[in-house]
């Protein structure tokens, strides 16, 4: 059964006069009677009743008549949204974040932005680390991924588009000596403990810490390990170390902690959005177009 034989039959149905239903179809009327013949063929019941002066619905053409309607209706809805399916206006698009990107305005920004242009779009965050993130990429779990990815190989189906770079803060006990200084360089924390994101939990700043320090000539000591980033801000509090965040994490208040900044050469973490390469998307299109713009204001 075809949907144009459908269109025929509810035009011959409404009007109930073949020349008229061809002239308002733009077609002949052999080809018109010739497909409602095989409309019928097809349905296997007669749909209309013919004389030389008049045409008129059978029982069967009446009922068939409204689940014509129908069927031309969700085949027009079908249509429509495959078209704004097309044009990333509809669909889901499940979005990875590192524990950090929520303190970075641009993340609640392009959020906020991306909703109200986008409503009928099915928004799904996941906070997971980055590398966790690369898998779920690859994996087609996720769509799209704020990461601030280690110094690392980039697997080939996936890509990078850079949004911001945010500078570190060493994180330290507010009675520290370091904390009376205005901003403090990676050696004078050569010796001190260290309270960091465990190695295996595949965050970009664990391995930049670790590069930071051996520029200034030591390997970190980790003296304490913790997967929240308010966790480390509160061992540090508690005085358990120092630690090094992204300046975002400032925006942690906390009792007995004083952030400073860090003058060392690369004291920089790339916030980046990840996709799958060679992939076109309009719903990921879309939304990193906006988070580009949040980015740049």
């Amino acid at each position: 059964m075809e949907l144009r034989h459908l269109r025929y039959f509810v035009a011959v149905a409404e009007e109930l006069n073949f020349t008229r239903a061809a002239e308002r179809l733009h077609i002949g009327q052999p080809p018109l009677s010739h497909a409602i013949r095989l409309l019928e063929e097809d349905v296997g019941a007669q749909l209309f009743v013919r004389t030389k002066r008049w045409v008129r619905l059978t029982e069967a053409g009446a009922l068939f008549l409204q689940d014509a309607y129908r069927i031309l209706a969700l085949s027009e809805q079908a249509a429509e949204t495959a078209r704004r399916a097309e044009r990333g206006e509809v669909g889901e698009l499940r979005i990875g974040f590192t524990f950090s990107t929520p303190f970075t305005p641009l993340f609640a920004k392009a959020i906020n932005e991306y909703r109200h242009a986008y409503p009928n779009v099915k928004l799904t965050l996941h906070e997971i680390s980055t590398m966790r993130q690369m898998e779920w990429l690859a994996q087609r779990n996720l769509d799209l991924g704020f990461v601030r990815p280690p110094e690392m190989t980039l697997p080939d189906a996936l890509t990078l588009a850079r949004l911001r770079d945010d500078p570190l803060l060493a994180v330290l006990p507010e009675d520290h000596p370091l904390a009376r200084q205005k901003s403090v360089a990676m050696k004078d924390m050569a010796g001190l403990p260290f309270v960091m994101y465990p190695a295996a939990a595949g965050t970009g700043i664990h391995p930049l810490i670790v590069k930071l320090a051996h520029a200034a000539g030591y390997t970190p000591r980790v003296a304490q390990e913790a997967g929240e980033a308010s966790t480390i801000i509160g061992l540090v509090a508690a005085g358990c170390g120092v630690s090094l965040l992204p300046a975002s994490f400032e925006r942690v208040k906390m009792d007995g902690v004083a952030y400073r900044p860090v003058r060392d050469k690369g004291a920089t973490i790339t916030l980046m959005l990840a996709r799958r390469a060679h992939e076109w998307s309009p719903l990921v299109d879309a939304f990193i177009r906006i988070a580009t713009r949040a980015a740049k204001s």
